[in-house]
């Protein structure tokens, strides 16, 4: 259920412009009320977009971090950690 909450808080930075400011402003605290692993959150406060995708959340919803320039994102660093993940013959992250 947690990835769940990680992909629609992506979708939310999209569609919600007071979340967006949040998460620009203090990315943990506007991420201390959602039902998120310790793990998803200091992944999601570094940016580190990688690890996400390998715990299963979308690289398409995590593309709106990187457009609003959130969680230390902007389109260049968010291509490079998400280039930078290993994957099989079918896409799929390899650990």
């Amino acid at each position: 259920m947690s990835i769940f909450a990680v992909n629609y808080l992506c979708r939310e930075v999209l569609r919600d412009h007071a979340f967006r400011a949040a998460m620009k402003a203090d990315p943990a605290k506007a991420l201390a009320s959602l039902d998120l692993t310790e793990a998803e959150r200091r992944a999601l406060v570094a940016g580190d977009v990688g690890a996400l995708y390998r715990m299963g959340v979308n690289g398409f919803l995590m593309g709106y971090l990187a457009r609003f320039e959130v969680c230390g994102l902007n389109v260049q660093n968010y291509n490079e950690r998400m280039r930078a993940v290993k994957v099989d013959e079918l896409g799929q992250p390899v650990v």
